[in-house]
């Protein structure tokens, strides 16, 4: 039996050719996968958080109650959802 034709071979030469992939290129540690997430929850509930101290500012000296505040909320949440989204794929 040759080698080209041997299923046993070919599988030991993929096995081996994935293990060296998988050294140069190491998963990311749990640890590194929590802290990500983290990183991704605050880009998003940061600017929602801003935008909705700068609408509550402006409702207060303008005395408008919740009119600058309910737009300032929706457009911190698109700014932080945009940014989380930019973060997730980034060098893809």
């Amino acid at each position: 039996m040759t080698a080209d034709l041997d299923p046993m071979a070919e599988a030991a030469r993929q096995a081996s050719e994935r293990e060296k992939a998988g050294r140069a290129d190491p998963e990311p540690s749990l640890g590194t996968r929590f802290a990500q997430i983290g990183v991704l929850g605050w880009m998003v509930v940061l600017p929602i958080l801003l935008m909705l101290v700068l609408g509550r500012w402006l409702d207060h000296h303008f005395g408008t109650g919740i009119f600058f505040s309910a737009p300032a909320l929706m457009v911190g949440a698109v700014i932080g959802f945009v940014l989380a989204w930019r973060w997730m794929h980034r060098g893809v």
